[in-house]
């Protein structure tokens, strides 16, 4: 911790948002070697959401752009409030047929990045109806033929990763380009 508060990294140039509304979404990268595995794999079944290989937090979120700093204000103390965890990946699971995902499972770990969750989603000027309840989990691959995601189940079915969580990282979509990283927060105690 640095001076009562978590440690931020700003990852967005100091480039400020336009508009009046942002997308963020806020999520726990998945480090080397897996990530760059785990996202290789969603680009090979086909998936045309492939973006890089992480778990959830808080999905596409349309927030007041004026809301934005606030919103990064409750980020860092709740970054602040949690300590680092370990999170291990193990195995394949899918949504079938309710949505046609396949995903890595969050073997260990579950708990915490439900707590962290639920504490990011209570940010003044957030709310999101959610579909379905939260679960952690690393999409694979995602509205893709049924043949592609029984391949992807099949392959990773021995996957298993174990790493360090130590922080998240703030993302935003201006509907123009792709995700973005804007923020890091790290975890502190």
């Amino acid at each position: 911790m640095v001076g009562g508060a978590a440690r931020s990294v700003d990852r967005s140039g100091g480039v400020p948002p336009t508009g009046d509304t942002i997308q963020i979404g806020i999520a726990v990268d998945i480090p080397e070697p897996w990530g760059a595995l785990l996202t290789r794999r969603r680009v090979e079944a086909g998936d045309p959401l492939a973006v890089p290989a992480h778990v959830t937090l808080l999905g596409p979120t349309e927030i007041r752009t004026a809301n934005l700093p606030a919103v990064e204000r409750h980020l860092a103390a709740v970054a602040a409030a949690h300590l680092p965890f370990t999170l291990h990946l193990r195995g394949t699971g899918t949504f079938r047929p309710v949505t046609q995902v396949v995903f890595v499972a969050v073997a260990a770990g579950i708990s915490e990045c439900e707590l962290l969750a639920a504490a990011i989603a209570a940010a003044p000027g957030l709310h999101r109806e959610l579909r379905f309840p939260y679960h952690p989990h690393v999409t694979v691959a995602q509205d893709v033929t049924p043949e592609a995601l029984d391949k992807v189940y099949e392959d990773l079915a021995d996957f298993s990763a174990m790493f360090e969580v130590d922080g998240f990282t703030l993302f935003s979509h201006s509907g123009q380009a792709r995700w973005q990283p804007r923020r890091d927060f790290c975890l502190g105690n």
